[in-house]
């Protein structure tokens, strides 16, 4: 039996959920019009009234989990505060579940939602795949991820809201072929996950298209860290071959490079261009100023908070995903002198 049948119902009556609740169940008030009609069309969708009380019972601790990867990234800040927007509206507490980027805390935060901790999550992950996904889908409650994951067998139970982190990583290297930069490296995360992968491939493509060769050795993978990022350019600029402008795949880590630049004696941006991700505030806040490609994060959080609230309360929706354009924010770092 489908949990969410107790909504169906009330959107066909055009009453609310607890109506229904009420009418199915034989406690409280329910004038006597409305109960026929609701008996009538529960028993049309071979609904069992006596599960009624228990299901809204079961759908209202009135908390949404957020199960994040990494406590340290205020890339997560501007989500939950997106997030709180939608859930102080309607009366609902954020449980944050720190998952430590592991596939096992991944898993044990969905079976706190199987468990009925929350009423629903919204789950950021770097690698959704056939594992957290398939117990995902064998979870009643609504989930929102924040990647775009879509089984090859179909039939997935949730939805996603997401920004193009390709597209951004497209943009931003664009931003500096256009200056006539030619030797671009590049520093993103763990190429065999599906969060690093996407990333790397807009940075290769871009080259590509642009007929640029992608040199191997300007090619790097981190941690999303600042110290990853340190980490990667200090190994990066330790050669006597140097790129001319480096992209990396979020603001943390091109704070690293900015760090790493200045040990080596590079001058941003008139020896080395740099370009980030996330546009975080402290991005306005370093010096130079760096150029990042906002992912709209606040907006990630809104818009998946709302799309739990629609789901909890039965309104019909047409689509699973809902697709955020990045944007580039140009400051200093980035703008080669003519």
């Amino acid at each position: 039996m489908d949990n969410n049948t107790i909504y169906h119902i009330a959107e066909r009556v055009g009453v609310s959920p607890s109506t229904v609740s009420r009418a199915l169940s034989g406690k409280g008030y329910c004038g006597h019009k409305t109960k026929s009609r609701i008996l009538a069309v529960a028993k049309e969708m071979n609904y069992a009234p006596d599960s009624a009380a228990q299901i809204l019972k079961l759908r209202q601790t009135k908390k949404i989990i957020f199960a994040v990867p990494d406590i340290m990234n205020p890339f997560y800040f501007d989500m939950i505060k997106g997030i709180n927007q939608v859930l102080e509206e309607h009366g609902y507490l954020l449980i944050l579940i720190y998952t430590k980027h592991s596939l096992k805390e991944e898993l044990r935060a969905i079976q706190n939602l199987k468990e009925k901790v929350a009423d629903g999550m919204i789950m950021v992950s770097f690698n959704f795949n056939e594992e957290n996904i398939s117990v995902i889908n064998s979870v009643q409650s609504p989930v929102v991820l924040t990647n775009k994951y879509v089984s090859p067998e179909g039939g997935d139970r949730f939805d996603y809201v997401y920004t193009d982190t390709y597209l951004g990583i497209k943009i931003g290297t664009e931003h500096l072929i256009s200056q006539g930069v030619r030797k671009i490296g590049y520093i993103g995360g763990n190429s065999s996950e599906q969060t690093g992968h996407q990333r790397l491939r807009g940075f290769i493509d871009t080259m590509e298209k642009a007929e640029l060769q992608v040199i191997d050795s300007f090619v790097a993978e981190s941690d999303y860290t600042e110290n990853g990022g340190y980490l990667a350019a200090k190994a990066m600029l330790g050669r006597t071959e140097l790129p001319e402008a480096i992209v990396a795949a979020n603001d943390l880590m091109a704070i690293g490079v900015m760090k790493a630049c200045e040990e080596a004696a590079l001058r941003i941006p008139e020896d080395i261009a740099i370009v980030g991700m996330d546009n975080l505030d402290i991005a306005s806040r370093v010096y130079p100023k760096l150029t990042s490609v906002s992912l709209v994060q606040e907006e990630i959080g809104r818009r998946s908070a709302q799309v739990l609230m629609d789901r909890l309360q039965g309104m019909p929706r047409n689509e699973e995903e809902i697709k955020l354009t990045p944007r580039l924010v140009v400051r200093n770092s980035s703008i080669k002198p003519g």
